[in-house]
C-alpha cells in the first residue's frame, strides 16, 4: 500500500531517509519514474499472505535483510448496519485486519533479533462512529493485534507499533466521504474544515508527511 495517499507519503519519506523501499500493491502507479532504482514494486493483494512473503524475499534478495515493515494498504467505507453483506464484511475485514496479520506474519519470519513493524491504523480503532462498524471492527483489530504481537516478539527485539491518524485528506477519503451514508452529508471539504476546527488542537488535521515522519521515527 505505498503507491498513493498516505502510503505515498510513507514511501517518499523511507526513500529520503536512506531505505531501499520494496512496495506492494495493485498497480505500480508511476513509482519507478518518480523515484527510480531507489523503489522496487511487487504486484500484490495484501488478502493473500504469499503477496506478503514474496515482498520479505525481495527485501533479503536485495539487501539481506529486513529493517522495517509498514502494513498501509486498507480502505473506509460508511455503512448502516442494514446494508452491510457478506461481500462488503469480507473485503474489508480481508484488507484492513487479514492483510495486516499476514504482513506481521511474514516480516517477523525474516526479522533475526530486531527490526520494526509498523501498521497504520486510524482514530477509528479507537472511537467508534455511527455506520461505520465494519472499519471500526477492522482498526480495533489491528490495534489489539499490535498490541499483542508487541509482546510475542518484542523480547527478540522486534518492536511492533501502530500509528492511528485522524482524519487525512487523501483522494481516498474524499471518495469515501461522498457515500450516501457518511457523515459529510454530500459535502467532503466542509465536513474536514469543521471537523479540524472542531477535534484538532491545532486547528488543522495531519498529512501524509507527517503520518510518513511518524513511521520514520519508529
Amino acid at each position: 500500500g505505498g503507491n498513493r495517499g498516505i502510503g505515498l507519503s510513507i514511501t517518499e519519506a523511507f526513500i529520503d531517509a536512506g531505505y531501499l523501499v520494496i512496495v506492494g500493491a495493485r498497480t505500480e502507479a508511476g513509482l519507478r519514474s518518480r523515484f527510480g532504482e531507489r523503489v522496487s514494486f511487487l504486484p500484490s493483494d495484501v488478502r493473500n499472505e504469499a503477496d506478503h512473503r514474496a515482498l520479505v524475499q525481495c527485501a533479503l534478495d536485495q539487501t539481506g535483510r529486513l529493517d522495517a515493515y509498514v502494513n498501509n494498504a486498507g480502505f473506509s467505507e460508511w455503512r448502516p448496519i442494514s446494508e452491510i453483506d457478506e461481500t462488503f464484511f469480507t473485503d474489508m475485514i480481508g484488507t484492513n485486519l487479514k492483510g495486516v496479520l499476514w504482513g506481521c506474519k511474514a516480516a517477523v519470519s525474516a526479522m533475526a533479533d530486531t527490526g520494526s513493524i509498523i501498521n497504520i491504523s486510524s482514530i477509528a480503532g479507537k472511537r467508534g462512529s455511527a455506520n461505520n462498524s465494519v472499519y471500526c471492527a477492522s482498526k480495533f483489530g489491528v490495534n489489539g493485534l499490535t498490541q499483542a504481537l508487541a509482546k510475542e516478539v518484542g523480547p527478540r527485539g522486534i518492536r511492533v507499533n501502530a500509528v492511528c491518524p485522524v482524519l487525512i485528506p487523501t483522494p481516498g477519503l474524499i471518495d469515501a466521504l461522498k457515500s450516501l451514508h457518511a457523515p459529510s452529508k454530500g459535502d467532503p471539504e466542509a465536513f474536514i474544515s469543521r471537523f479540524a476546527e472542531d477535534n484538532a488542537a491545532l486547528k488543522r488535521l495531519p498529512t501524509g508527511p507527517d503520518v510518513a515522519a511518524m513511521c520514520v521515527f519508529l
